[in-house]
């Protein structure tokens, strides 16, 4: 599904598992990246996903996670493996993701295990900036859904795109929420001025009102 000539949704729902979280990935010339990696069970419709979209496996430079849990993160070592890729994550969460915890990353609530995996780079501020080839790309961390929530900012043909993946929650003692941390996140995502909000779980949403109506119900 092409969101613009630079970013497709390469996974999540009938693209590869019904339990996969959206994944997006975007190629800037001959370097590229993925948003999250789903729950593995779809890898290889995954990759041909990915074929299709014109972009190389030698391209992909990084795998960039929103946060811990299970449907976006079940898949990231079998990407990291097949790309030899760098996975991104903030620290905050990244120690859940090389223990392997199934409960705090909700691996439990599929009836699952996660496999634990390297975090190449854990993210340790607020705001933190990556190159995809000459291009930027900014990590913002929104704690509230998981204590290491990250939202990822990048302009593609003029147009601010953001990857938020669960803008939406849930909230829940065991995945360690924070409902006032989640509030703050929410308005700070509504101060970005963003032109594309990809979702993980309500899908694309284009237009200042429209974006700005969907984060606003969950306040």
């Amino acid at each position: 599904m092409k969101v613009t000539q630079e970013v497709w949704q390469v996974g999540g729902g009938s693209l590869t598992d019904p339990e996969d979280a959206a994944i997006y990935l975007i190629g800037f010339g001959e370097a590229g990246a993925l948003i999250d990696a789903g729950t593995g069970k779809g890898h290889g419709r995954l990759m041909s996903n990915i074929k299709k979209c014109g972009i190389s496996a030698s391209a992909i430079e990084y795998l960039f996670l929103t946060h811990c849990h299970f449907d976006h993160t079940g898949g990231a070592r079998k990407v990291r493996e097949e790309f030899a890729c760098k996975t991104i994550a903030h620290e905050l969460d990244a120690t859940y993701l090389e223990k392997g915890d199934s409960n705090v990353t909700a691996a439990r609530w599929y009836g699952d295990v996660l496999e634990p995996f390297k975090v190449d780079h854990k993210i340790t501020s607020f705001e933190e900036s990556f190159m995809i080839g000459n291009r930027n790309i900014k990590s913002f961390h929104t704690p509230g859904h998981s204590p290491g929530s990250v939202v990822y900012l990048v302009e593609s043909e003029g147009k601010r795109i953001l990857f938020g993946q669960d803008v939406h929650g849930p909230l829940d003692p065991s995945l360690l929420s924070n409902r006032q941390d989640y509030f703050r996140s929410l308005k700070f995502l509504l101060s970005l001025e963003i032109d594309i909000l990809c979702e993980g779980h309500f899908g694309i949403f284009e237009g200042h009102r429209n974006i700005q109506s969907f984060i606003r119900s969950f306040l």
